[in-house]
């Protein structure tokens, strides 16, 4: 029973992705975006977390978790892009997703390979992460309020969190073609 309700939360956050996406591209309530965005944040955490404290891991939500992170982390920072006109934010993002692309042909080549802990989700990883949607809370309440200098202190972060995705990427890449 909790398993289908940790994989009913986290499919909720791919429907937030969708419709933050739809407040920022309709430049509507900012308000609502920053909102939904931080319980899906949140609920990334505490499904993990949930899931692994009752035992309740299931080979969906293993699935489905990080392709609701993924989403959730693009839809959001491609309509960021879009709002505010952004060439950084459209840049990175493009990085973020070839990134992504790179790590899921990695991670099937090692499963091909039997040497899945090759590219295992490290800590690293997931402090990359965590500094994307810091980012995108930062945007969505810089927006919120109509302070530049918060929008700026976001752009700092989103940078690091770039920094962040290339090191990862890399990391994955020498670990697979190590022999």
């Amino acid at each position: 029973m909790i398993t289908k309700i940790l994989n009913v939360i986290t499919l909720s956050r791919i429907l937030c992705a969708i419709l933050i996406y739809l407040i920022l591209y309709l430049e509507s309530n900012y308000s609502i975006a920053l909102f939904l965005f931080f319980i899906a944040s949140f609920s990334d955490f505490l499904d993990g977390y949930l899931a692994r404290k009752t035992n309740s891991e299931s080979v969906l939500g293993e699935i489905l978790d990080p392709i609701a992170d993924k989403l959730l982390i693009v839809f959001v920072l491609i309509g960021l892009s879009i709002n505010l006109d952004s060439f950084l934010i459209g840049f990175i993002s493009a990085v973020i997703i070839s990134r992504e692309i790179w790590v899921a042909a990695l991670r099937d080549i090692n499963s091909r390979n039997n040497q899945s802990d090759k590219t295992k989700v490290t800590f690293l990883a997931k402090t990359k992460t965590a500094i994307q949607m810091l980012s995108i809370l930062m945007y969505l309440f810089g927006l919120t309020i109509n302070n530049m200098m918060i929008l700026f202190f976001a752009d700092i972060i989103l940078i690091i969190a770039l920094l962040v995705t290339i090191q990862t990427g890399f990391k994955y890449t020498i670990s697979t073609f190590k022999k």
